[in-house]
């Protein structure tokens, strides 16, 4: 389980942690090459990324053969029941009624989606009677 985090992550340290996550765990060469590369990072800044997210929590790495491994140190669900948990108590101050609000005025919310929310509230009415 990952520690308390001490920081949020910005959109580039999710994007990357996404990627190691999809590759299964690598060390900062594979980061750089597979990731930074394409986003015209340099090494140098890869390897302080992944460090920071190793830092934070998101990732865990062991030393083989010199080098370090990183990989994500939860699964994709939980990360992402982390990151919500993290926005919601933070700049949301604890309150979903915002988040509510978006998805209603901007209307970007498919079918597929509302039915899953639809899904989501029900559960939410069930656990109330629950003690």
């Amino acid at each position: 389980m990952a520690r308390s985090r001490t920081g949020g992550v910005g959109d580039r340290e999710l994007a990357l942690l996404r990627w190691v996550a999809e590759q299964g765990g690598a060390t900062v060469g594979e980061a750089a090459e597979g990731f930074g590369v394409a986003g015209g990072l340099a090494r140098s800044t890869v390897q302080t990324m992944l460090e920071r997210l190793h830092e934070k929590g998101f990732l865990r790495r062991r030393r083989a053969q010199g080098v370090y491994r990183y990989a994500a140190a939860q699964g994709s669900g939980e990360l992402l029941r982390g990151l919500v948990r993290s926005f919601v108590e933070g700049p949301l101050g604890g309150s979903l009624s915002p988040f509510v609000a978006y998805l209603v005025e901007e209307g970007g919310v498919s079918a597929e989606e509302r039915a899953a929310l639809e899904q989501l509230v029900e559960r939410l009415e069930e656990r109330k009677g629950e003690p």
